[in-house]
């Protein structure tokens, strides 16, 4: 009991730590030091704080915690990759993947416990939508994952492609996306942090008019209204035709461009009929596609498309000038590759 009345100052950003330290009549620097502690030096003790007095450091332990999301397993792939189960309460769990590569680092993160958006092809859709996430369970993802790196010198992308649907918890998203991307905290570049988003259109148009700004990925999925009705039924609410539209009207600064997530389904929507559609919607935008085959689940009674047709929608494609590439699975014998999260 006495642990849970702690304030986690996890997700508290500079302004709220600063209020903190002020109530406590601390001078403004230490609130700096604070907040360097927790997002750049990755620091979870009171004790590790050892810039701050003993007398200060009592205070801050009797008063506030430092905790990440509690990981209760780890899997890890034959192809290096391992995904984290994180139990928030009893359950409530949430998962994040790590995708070591030679270069760089991937993590992909949640931002809600289960989905409401519920995507056909997607095991996590097949989950009831329990509650948002808050900032500190998101950024408390990439903090903990952090600390698994081998080699924290390697570039780190962030995918925020998890369970949930980002644009539905905006509010907490934006603020983890802000605290990851402050220089004198996490440090991770707007250019390394991706969205992904099943089409919310008034979230993309209020993403479009934030100061940071992280790459945005749609997840279209399909070339007709009626098939992407059936595959993600948020298109019910805002179509294709709203969806691009927003697209179009998204600001991109130079060398940044829309990312076009298909996850392609066998005798669904990979016909060369569609990839011949999919050029024409996507004409005059400045984008690339992100061809994904269908990873099969229990929970999934769709079927992946033939790997010869995966090949002539990308020919398609790039033959019209469009930059296609086809998703390598990573961590599919654990359950953690793409549309297979589902808080097992």
């Amino acid at each position: 009991m006495e642990h849970q009345r702690k304030r986690n100052l996890v997700g508290a950003g500079p302004e709220e730590i600063r209020d903190i330290l002020a109530g406590l009549e601390e001078p403004g620097y230490r609130a700096r030091q604070i907040y360097a502690g927790i997002y750049a030096r990755r620091l979870r003790s009171w004790d590790a704080f050892t810039e701050l007095g003993k007398p200060l450091r009592e205070r801050l332990k009797g008063r506030f915690s430092l905790e990440y999301p509690p990981v209760l397993r780890v899997f890890e792939s034959k192809d290096g990759t391992r995904r984290f189960l994180f139990e928030l309460s009893p359950g409530q769990r949430i998962e994040a993947v790590f995708i070591p590569e030679e270069k760089r680092d991937t993590v992909c993160i949640s931002t809600q416990v289960g989905c409401a958006v519920g995507c056909l092809f997607c095991a996590t859709g097949r989950l009831p939508m329990q509650r948002n996430l808050t900032t500190g369970e998101i950024v408390g993802q990439v903090l903990a994952l952090e600390e698994d790196r081998a080699a924290a010198a390697k570039r780190l992308n962030v995918v925020i492609m998890g369970m949930g649907e980002p644009l539905l918890n905006y509010d907490n998203v934006m603020r983890a996306i802000r605290l990851m991307a402050d220089g004198g905290g996490m440090s991770v570049s707007p250019r390394r942090i991706t969205l992904s988003t099943a089409g919310v259109v008034p979230g993309i148009l209020a993403l479009a008019a934030e100061p940071v700004v992280p790459n945005l990925a749609i997840s279209l999925n399909a070339t007709t209204d009626a098939v992407r009705d059936t595959l993600v039924p948020i298109n019910k609410k805002w179509n294709i035709d709203a969806l691009l539209g927003a697209c179009r009207g998204f600001p991109l600064e130079s060398r940044r461009r829309i990312t076009f997530e298909y996850v392609l389904i066998g005798g669904v929507n990979d016909s060369p009929i569609d990839a011949h559609r999919l050029a024409k919607l996507l004409k005059g935008m400045r984008k690339k596609v992100n061809l994904i085959p269908l990873n099969a689940a229990d929970s999934i009674s769709l079927k992946p498309p033939d790997p010869e047709r995966v090949l002539q929608f990308q020919k398609i494609l790039i033959d019209r000038h469009i930059t296609a590439n086809i998703r390598r699975s990573r961590g599919a014998d654990i359950a953690a590759a793409c549309g297979m999260l589902a808080a097992q």
